[in-house]
């Protein structure tokens, strides 16, 4: 409501100076000069209400690129068509048409280029004290997962986490879903956000930067990051290997989870409880105390068990450690077997 009466004041003395000025200079009388003020102060309010829909960003990028671009045909008309050289003086109209040639292109390029005009200056770094601190951007399902609260605490992470403004978008997104699983994984994230910005040991910064030519959230995260010269801090196996195709460092908790799990070893023996059946036939899935799933061959039939089993393989990846096992047979039950097959 204040905007507008500063506004209805602007238009008031716009109208005003119009009564007073324009009388002056296009001789005519005061009540046409007090409207013609008026409906001016009325033009320069809704230029300055349909400003609003573009960013100060891309404005400033905008004035920028004019900026450059008068600057260029400025020397280019002194130098090029310079007539010591021989070239025939050039016309006005031919200079201005040359010199809206050239602000078009400065503005066309610097807009396009804004995000990375806006992401290399705040990120110069002028003293050793940032130079030694990096970047890391952090994507949604690292959030998500929630792990990241956690390995904060530990001071694993020195560099400054940089959460893009897109990513919370995302993460809005999926608190917001009409499905129940998705909306609760969401509002999960936000909430370890709210933790991670609460810490004493978290040094974050939201990023505003944004690149409409681009749909994709992982490749927005890449495109950022290679500005940036930062890491992506990710548990998604997808985008860890797109990254890597991209030559931009990915730090990967699953990764660091498995270097910091218990080794288990082949014919290694131990003891769990088969919880539901496994994809091929006759498995069971057990697991152990750190998430490590096993499969067990033959063990569909002592779902809800506890079991011997014996380690035959281990498969480790980005997407996590999975264990192969088989059932640990007694030497009574062993002794039996042979005797049958006898």
């Amino acid at each position: 409501m204040t905007l507008w009466i500063v506004r209805i004041c602007f238009c008031m003395f716009s109208a005003v100076v119009g009564w007073d000025f324009i009388p002056t200079v296009l001789k005519v009388g005061p009540v046409i000069g007090a409207a013609a003020g008026f409906v001016v102060g009325v033009v320069i309010i809704a230029i300055e209400l349909g400003l609003k829909r573009f960013s100060f960003r891309g404005i400033a990028a905008a004035m920028i690129g004019f900026i450059l671009g008068a600057v260029v045909s400025n020397l280019v008309i002194k130098i090029l068509f310079n007539p010591d050289f021989g070239f025939t003086p050039l016309s006005g109209y031919q200079k201005l048409i040359i010199t809206m040639i050239f602000c078009y292109i400065g503005v066309m390029y610097v807009y396009t280029g804004r995000d990375e005009i806006h992401l290399i200056i705040p990120y110069v770094r002028f003293s050793k004290q940032s130079e030694s601190r990096g970047f890391v951007i952090v994507d949604t399902s690292v959030i998500i997962d929630g792990r990241i609260a956690d390995i904060l605490q530990t001071d694993f992470i020195d560099e400054v986490l940089v959460i893009p403004r897109f990513v919370l978008k995302e993460l809005h997104s999926i608190a917001d879903s009409s499905d129940d699983l998705r909306r609760q994984r969401g509002r999960r994230g936000l909430e370890i956000l709210k933790k991670i910005q609460e810490s004493s040991k978290a040094k974050i910064k939201i990023d505003d930067s944004d690149f409409p030519d681009i749909t994709e959230v992982d490749h927005k995260l890449i495109r950022l990051a290679k500005i940036m010269g930062a890491k992506i801090l990710t548990n998604d196996y997808n985008l860890n290997k797109v990254a890597e195709i991209e030559k931009v460092k990915v730090l990967n908790i699953n990764d660091l989870a498995n270097v910091v799990k218990a080794v288990v070893l082949p014919a290694e023996k131990m003891k769990i409880t088969i919880v539901r059946a496994g994809k091929e036939k006759n498995q069971g899935v057990g697991y152990l105390d750190d998430g490590t799933m096993i499969v067990v061959s033959e063990g569909r039939r002592h779902v809800g068990k506890k079991v011997d089993v014996e380690v035959v393989s281990v498969l480790q990846t980005s997407a996590g450690k999975m264990i192969f096992a088989d059932i640990k047979q007694s030497k009574r039950h062993h002794q039996k077997w042979e005797n049958a097959k006898l």
